[in-house]
C-alpha cells in the first residue's frame, strides 16, 4: 500500500509540475539485474556442484523413507508386530535424518548465497551507477514499484551488460 501511494504521489507531482516534464526517468529489475549476470550464474552452476550431493543424499533419504511408509501402508496388517515397530522406527529414524540434514543444507547454502552477494553487490552498485551516469537519468525506480513500463525505460539489461564488463 505504501508502495502505491508513493507511486500515486510521484505521478500526481510530474502531472502538476512542467518542469518535470523534462525528467528522464527509467526503471530497473536489481534482482534480475543480480541474478542474470555471468558471475551469478557461474555461482549458481558451482553451488549446484557444491550442494549436489547432499542434495542427492536428501532425495536418497525421502525416497527410502517414502518406500517404507507405503510398505507399512500397503502389507502393515499382514506384517508381525514386532515388524511393524522395526519399520516404524526407521521411518521416524529416516524423517529426523532428512530433517536435520535438510536443514544444515539449507543454512550452508544461505551462507554461501550471502557470501556471493556480499562479493557481487558491489560490482551491481558500480555497475547501476555507470549506466544511470551514462544515462543521465533523473530518476531510476525499482521495477517491483512500477506497474508497467515501456522496454526502453527498463536500463535491467545494460546494468547486466555493464556488470558482466566489470573484473
Amino acid at each position: 500500500m505504501r508502495k502505491l501511494t508513493q507511486v500515486a504521489f510521484l505521478a500526481l507531482a510530474f502531472m502538476a509540475a512542467p518542469a518535470y516534464a523534462e525528467m528522464k526517468i527509467a526503471v530497473l529489475n536489481y534482482q534480475m539485474a543480480l541474478l542474470e549476470s555471468d558471475a551469478a550464474k557461474r555461482y549458481a552452476v558451482d553451488a549446484e556442484k557444491k550442494f549436489g550431493p547432499q542434495l542427492d543424499k536428501l532425495k536418497r533419504l525421502e525416497d527410502d523413507a517414502k518406500r517404507i511408509q507405503d510398505r507399512v501402508a500397503k502389507d502393515g496388517d499382514k506384517m508381525q508386530q514386532a515388524e511393524q515397530e522395526r519399520l516404524e522406527l526407521e521411518f521416524k529414524q529416516k524423517v529426523r535424518d532428512f530433517q536435520f540434514q535438510s536443514k544444515e543444507l539449507n543454512e550452508a547454502k544461505a551462507m554461501s548465497d550471502r557470501e556471493m552477494l556480499k562479493q557481487l553487490k558491489p560490482k551491481l552498485d558500480q555497475a547501476v551507477e555507470e549506466v544511470i551516469k551514462r544515462g543521465n537519468f533523473d530518476l531510476v525506480l525499482e521495477r517491483g514499484a512500477v506497474v508497467d513500463v515501456k522496454p526502453q525505460f527498463d536500463i535491467t539489461r545494460q546494468v547486466i551488460e555493464r556488470m558482466n564488463q566489470l573484473r
